[in-house]
């Protein structure tokens, strides 16, 4: 079987200590980038053999060298910045830190940092697949800040972010890598009335803007190579084990399970914040796989198997069960701070997720 697997992950893992303490050494200019880059080396060979031990045919860097999921990839693209905003994006009850991305030239993908790192996962997974997610596109072209003098209209950002993500797929490529996966949380924007208002405040149709999305993921994939997998996760926030948004898929689904020409999409259903699998009757091709994300990376707790399978067999009853695979509902660090769960209830976690897989997929 090809990726996404019966028993996946979404990809990123809890910090450990030695790493939050090497960053704030090289924050405060006790160690060099280098010295900071070996430390992190150790930690992902560690790491990547704990994915293995466990029981993952796919195994990721875990994020470790990243401070935020998707403004670290997209503060490497030409003509964007991170900078400092006047607060943090709002969770439920707590605030991230206050950085946002900026557009202040023109965007374009050419000597980006993470091609280096994913050469290095590359190098230690053996027999492994080795799994690299950044950022949908739409992180950039909804979520950041647009200097209007740079692009008067979202048209030519739009075709600029496509083309810097057609370039950037390739370079993967070339290092090596057949799975990737892209991030995106602004599909949540349809999933709620508060989401629907945001819409509205920026003045946008979100008929047109929800295929606006759906061409700024399409055009983007457009040009990749056969044997390269590219999967879809789709998340309604993640930091320190709460959220942003809330809403079933369905004012989406047509676009999402019809519309996308990804290979998987990865799915928060851990609890009912994220709706009923009905949606899911709008998949339309076999070779689409739609992984369950129905254990929760944001407490320890680990969910009843027979309940799990329950949901399972549920959700095939909207798509065929070949085509349906499991994983945690999120990464268990979106940031760096992560989740507020152990390292040993983590890998239980994932454990459970391989044990269930194999139980039901046998």
């Amino acid at each position: 079987m090809k990726a996404p697997f019966y028993a996946d992950h979404v990809g990123s893992f809890l910090r450990p200590e030695r790493i939050k303490e090497a960053r704030l050494q090289k924050d405060n200019g006790e160690i060099s980038a280098e010295q900071l880059r070996s430390i992190e080396d150790e930690e992902i060979i560690r790491l990547v053999e704990k994915q293995k031990e466990a029981g993952l045919q796919a195994v990721t860097d875990g994020e470790m060298r990243r401070a935020w999921w998707h403004f670290d990839f997209l503060a490497g693209l030409d003509g964007v910045e991170l900078y400092e905003t006047e607060a943090g994006i709002q969770f439920a009850g707590v605030q991230t830190k206050a950085h946002g991305i900026k557009v202040t030239g023109k965007v374009d993908f050419t000597n980006h940092p993470m091609i280096e790192d994913y050469k290095f996962l590359h190098s230690i997974k053996g027999d492994h697949a080795a799994k690299f997610t950044i950022p949908s596109p739409n992180m950039l072209f909804f979520r950041g800040t647009i200097d209007e003098k740079v692009y008067p209209d979202h048209e030519a950002l739009l075709q600029d972010l496509v083309a810097a993500y057609q370039k950037a797929i390739q370079a993967f490529y070339d290092a090596g890598c057949r799975y990737l996966q892209l991030d995106d949380t602004a599909w949540a924007v349809f999933f709620s009335e508060k989401g629907k208002e945001q819409i509205a405040a920026r003045g946008q149709n979100p008929d047109e803007l929800l295929h606006t999305f759906q061409r700024a993921v399409n055009e983007s994939i457009a040009k990749k190579p056969e044997d390269m997998v590219i999967t879809m996760h789709i998340c309604r926030g993640n930091f320190k084990s709460t959220y942003t948004a809330s809403g079933g898929y369905d004012a989406a689904a047509e676009v999402i399970f019809g519309g996308l020409d990804v290979d998987g999409l990865f799915l928060e259903f851990d609890d009912e914040r994220s709706g009923g699998f009905e949606p899911l009757k709008f998949v339309n091709r076999p070779s689409l796989k739609i992984v369950l994300g129905l254990i929760t990376s944001k407490h320890g707790d680990l969910e009843d198997p027979e309940a799990v399978k329950a949901r399972i067999k549920e959700a095939a009853k909207w798509a065929p069960l070949e085509q349906l695979c499991l994983s945690p509902q999120c990464g268990f660090a979106s940031t760096e701070e992560g989740n507020l769960l152990t390292e040993e209830a983590q890998w239980a976690k994932v454990r459970h997720v391989v044990s269930i897989a194999n139980d039901v997929w046998k």
